[in-house]
């Protein structure tokens, strides 16, 4: 599969998460007011509203034609990952039958996976004196800061992203 391809059957994925960021962003600010109780975020559009549910995350487009009020749900891609994530399960099971219907190939071949040796590993759980019970040891303030440092650094740019997509948006609206 091409990398084109690839990125193309996700774009829209990308671009409703983008829009979900965008409404949420715009109804927190307060652009209108939520309706039944929280549930429904709204913003409006160039001909409309669009409404994102809160509990369910679907998202409609609602306009005003001549006799009403009319909501319609943006299409999901939800189906269509569903289907892929179903196809690849199959075929994993299926490699996976295959692969057990094969003999080994290697002489002296163990069923179990050798340990991984490990730079941070700090050593052997220990065992307590007279107990059948193990020590664990907890991580080190080294590695709890390098793991907050992450965290921090991907909610800045998923903030960012949220606040380039929603400019994007308001530029075009």
């Amino acid at each position: 599969m091409s990398t084109a391809t690839s990125s193309s059957k996700f774009l829209p994925i990308i671009a409703a998460a983008a829009l979900t960021f965008c409404v949420a962003g715009q109804a927190r600010a307060g652009a209108l007011p939520d309706t039944d109780n929280g549930r429904y975020a709204l913003s409006p559009l160039a001909d409309g509203v669009l409404r994102l549910d809160t509990r369910t995350g679907a998202v409609s487009t609602c306009s005003n034609s001549g006799a009403g009020w009319a909501c319609y749900a943006v299409p999901d891609e939800r189906a269509a990952l569903d289907a892929e994530i179903g196809r690849l399960q199959a075929d994993n099971e299926k490699m996976k039958a295959q692969l057990a219907e094969r003999e080994p190939t290697v002489s002296g071949k163990i069923e179990e996976p050798l340990p991984k040796s490990d730079s941070l590993k700090k050593g052997e759980p220990k065992v307590a004196e007279g107990e059948r019970k193990l020590e664990i040891p907890l991580p080190s303030d080294r590695d709890m800061d390098r793991v907050m440092s992450f965290l921090e650094r991907a909610w800045r740019r998923l903030i960012e992203m949220a606040n380039r997509v929603q400019k994007d948006v308001n530029g075009k609206i």
